[in-house]
């Protein structure tokens, strides 16, 4: 692999961990949001990621494959004073676990600090190699 290709490597788990973390940030933005019983639930948002396919040796990667999402039916809550409240006292809030996103949240963010960091340190070779090939 070259200094080039540690580059576009990271530089896709940067993209993909950009993903993860806006989606996380999206989840727990709206873990509060109420719904009246007869509209579905805000929907949590999962990142599927998956690596890029290497054929001949190139250098491979990852990408976004796609979204999972979680359940519309989210939670009923017994909130009889709610404005959205039904005619027995419930509200909809989706069916988000506030201590499993903030784990998403730390490793989304650990994971694009390391790709940051391999960026880094790769520039950091190459401009040691030109300096190097000047002399």
């Amino acid at each position: 692999m070259t200094t080039f290709g540690a580059i576009g490597i990271a530089g896709t788990g940067l993209g993909v961990h950009r993903k993860w973390l806006d989606a996380v940030a999206d989840n727990l933005a709206n873990i509060n949001t109420v719904r009246s019983t007869d509209e579905e639930a805000f929907r949590a948002r999962y990142i599927v990621a998956q690596a890029n396919a290497t054929d001949g040796g190139a250098d491979g990667g990852v990408h976004v494959a796609g979204a999972v999402y979680g359940s519309a039916e989210g939670r009923l809550v017994y909130e009889p004073t709610h404005a959205l409240a039904d005619e027995d006292g419930y509200v909809r809030y989706p069916d988000i676990d506030m201590s499993s996103q903030m784990t998403q949240l730390i490793m989304a963010q650990r994971g694009y600090q390391a790709n940051a960091g391999v960026i880094d340190r790769a520039r950091d070779m190459y401009s040691t190699a030109l300096t190097i090939g000047r002399n």
